[in-house]
Parts: structure tokens; C-alpha cells; sequence
């Protein structure tokens, strides 16, 4: 089974901020419609079997928020015994150009806070990810606080954008998949 993992922060407050980009992800995958929420993983999951493979793929939003992804995951992947080269995370970088995607089989944190507690939890960093780029597409635009900029919406101009990228980051992962 191959663990989809999109971070994101679960309130309605978030939902269209730079840092709940993996869950728009996810949501363009299997719709917003169709997740159980979990109270003991802290997660909402979503499950479809690929037609290719025949093998099962969960969906996971941690509901943990950002910061303390890992427990949700961790939780997941005890369940159902999944290993960490069945799992990918898709989830916001703030030092990639707003729009850009980037795929990694592994590596560090890079500051994510919610991948080191994912790092933390599983043990390894050697798990797929899609990042999504979300830096201010701007030049002239600072950034500022690292916190309030990933936690603000998005542009009107990056919301116009957006379900372009988002459809790139599904294809990227169905191939992954």
C-alpha cells in the first residue's frame, strides 16, 4: 500500500493559505467530499486501489497541524504496516519560486517544520516528496515573518494560478504512484 500524504493545518481559517497547499492537493485528487476523519490516527484518509497495480493507496491530511505531522503519520503507517518507501509528502517550500514544483526521493527537512516532525517520527528522511513552490512572486515583496507569510492566503493572482499547479503536482504524483 502507497501512503499520499498532503500537509496542510485542518481549521477553515487555513484553507486557502500557502501552508495548506498539499491538502488542495489531495482535495484535487479525491475531492473535498470524500474523507472520514480518523480521531485516533488524528487524520482524515481517503483509499482507491490503482487499476495499473491493483495496490491500494491511502490519503492522508494529518489534523495534528503542521508542526506535528509526524504523530499522524507515524499513527498510519503503524496500521497498515506501510513502509517508508511507499510514502510521499506533498507540501509547501517557501524558498522555491511561487509555481515551481520540485519532486525529491529524499533529503533533509530543508526548515519545513512539518516534514522534520514527519523526519522525526518515521526515523528516516528517505521518503518521497513534492514540493510546491510558494516564495512571493514579487521581487520586491519581502517576505517578512516566515510564520505570517505561509500562513497568509494567497494572492488573487496566485489563486488564478493555482489550480493549474495543483493539477501539474496530482499528475506528477499519479506517476509517482
Amino acid at each position: 500500500m502507497k501512503l499520499v500524504v498532503g500537509l496542510g493545518n485542518p481549521e477553515a481559517t487555513y484553507r486557502l493559505t500557502r501552508h495548506n497547499v498539499g491538502f488542495m492537493v489531495l482535495d484535487a485528487m479525491v475531492g473535498q467530499d470524500n474523507w472520514t476523519v480518523n480521531k485516533k490516527w488524528k487524520a482524515a484518509v481517503s483509499s482507491q486501489k490503482l487499476v495499473v497495480s491493483n495496490q491500494g493507496v491511502l490519503y492522508m491530511k494529518p489534523l495534528t497541524y503542521m508542526n506535528n505531522s509526524g504523530e499522524a503519520v507515524r499513527a498510519v503507517m503503524n496500521y497498515y504496516h506501510i513502509t517508508v518507501p511507499e510514502l510521499v509528502v506533498i507540501f509547501d517550500d517557501k524558498d522555491l519560486p511561487f509555481g515551481t514544483t520540485r519532486f525529491r526521493s529524499k533529503g533533509s527537512s530543508g526548515g519545513h517544520n512539518g516534514i522534520k516532525s514527519i523526519i522525526a517520527h518515521v526515523g528516516s528522511e528517505d521518503f518521497a516528496r513534492f514540493k510546491v513552490g510558494i516564495a512571493p512572486t514579487n521581487p520586491e515583496h519581502v517576505m517578512g515573518d516566515t510564520a505570517d507569510y505561509v500562513l497568509a492566503k494567497f494572492s488573487k493572482e496566485e489563486l488564478k494560478q493555482l489550480p493549474e499547479i495543483i493539477d501539474q503536482v496530482v499528475n506528477k504524483v499519479k506517476d509517482w504512484l
